[in-house]
C-alpha cells in the first residue's frame, strides 16, 4: 500500500509592520539627549569668551639691555644690576626672559633685564 501525499503550498507568513511610538516621556528624553551637546557647547563658548584675543598691551614694554663682558658670568651681572636680590632669582629671571637654552652666557651677547630691576 503506497500513500500518496501531497503538498499544497501555504501563504506567505503576514509581515508585521511595527512602528516606533513614543511616549511623552521618551520624546522627552530624546530631545534631552540631542540638546545637550548642544548646550554644553554653548555653556564652554560663554565661559571661554569666545575665545583667546591677542592684544597689543606688550608693545610699550621697553627693556634695559646688556652686553656681556669677557670673564663675565650671569651671576656677576645678577649682583651689578640688583644688589639687594637675591641672583639666583635675577639670573632665573634673565634666563627666562631670553630664552636661554643654559645659563651659560658668551661675551658679547646681548641680553635684556627684566623690567623689574
Amino acid at each position: 500500500m503506497s500513500a500518496i501525499v501531497t503538498i499544497t503550498p501555504t501563504a506567505p507568513l503576514p509581515t508585521s509592520t511595527t512602528r516606533l511610538h513614543l511616549t511623552p516621556r521618551g520624546r522627552a528624553v530624546f530631545t534631552t539627549l540631542a540638546a545637550t551637546p548642544l548646550i554644553i557647547a554653548a555653556l564652554a563658548f560663554a565661559i571661554n569668551d569666545g575665545g583667546a584675543f591677542a592684544t597689543s598691551d606688550s608693545a610699550g614694554i621697553t627693556f634695559d639691555y646688556v652686553t656681556i663682558q669677557s670673564g663675565q658670568s650671569l651671576w656677576q651681572l645678577a649682583e651689578s644690576v640688583a644688589p639687594s636680590a637675591d641672583p639666583r632669582d635675577v639670573i632665573a629671571e634673565i634666563v627666562s626672559l631670553n630664552q636661554l637654552p643654559a645659563e651659560d652666557v658668551q661675551p658679547g651677547q646681548r641680553l635684556a633685564l627684566p623690567s623689574s630691576f
